[in-house]
């Protein structure tokens, strides 16, 4: 028997150079950004920004190499690959991360030591159950 809730990514959405998007984009396919986002991206599938591409916002994904720049937390579920020409400004949390000679990242690295967040989303969960303990425990 097949698995019912699995997703086909063989779908690959363009943002072309010269496009301009302000919002929030959620998919399950893969991502190649050449233009501009404005905004979060989630996606069960891989992003790739190109050397023109440029974002800012918060991004999740489960693979990802980045040629361009990123204004923002980067979560990645397994692989994140920082070609020469990136530019990252913000956190990077990730399982694995490749980073050639001339990429540019300002701000913390943390790199989880399992892949069972294979979307990027675990990195993204609250922590606050030690301060409701508090309030609870009078």
């Amino acid at each position: 028997m097949g698995k019912i809730n699995e997703t086909d990514n063989t779908t690959i959405n363009l943002i072309s150079n010269g496009t301009e998007i302000t919002g929030d984009i959620k998919s399950t396919g893969d991502i190649r950004i050449d233009g501009s986002l404005t905004g979060n991206l989630s996606t069960k599938g891989k992003v790739v920004i190109g050397p023109t591409g440029k974002v800012k916002g918060e991004v999740m994904c489960k693979n990802s190499e980045v040629s361009g720049m990123i204004d923002g937390k980067i979560s990645v579920g397994q692989l994140l690959n920082l070609k020469n020409s990136s530019r990252i400004v913000g956190d990077i949390y990730t399982f694995k991360l490749s980073i050639e000679p001339g990429a540019k990242f300002t701000g913390n690295c943390k790199m989880s030591e399992s892949e069972d967040n294979n979307d990027g989303s675990a990195f993204t969960k609250p922590k606050e159950p030690e301060k409701t303990a508090e309030k609870t425990g009078k």
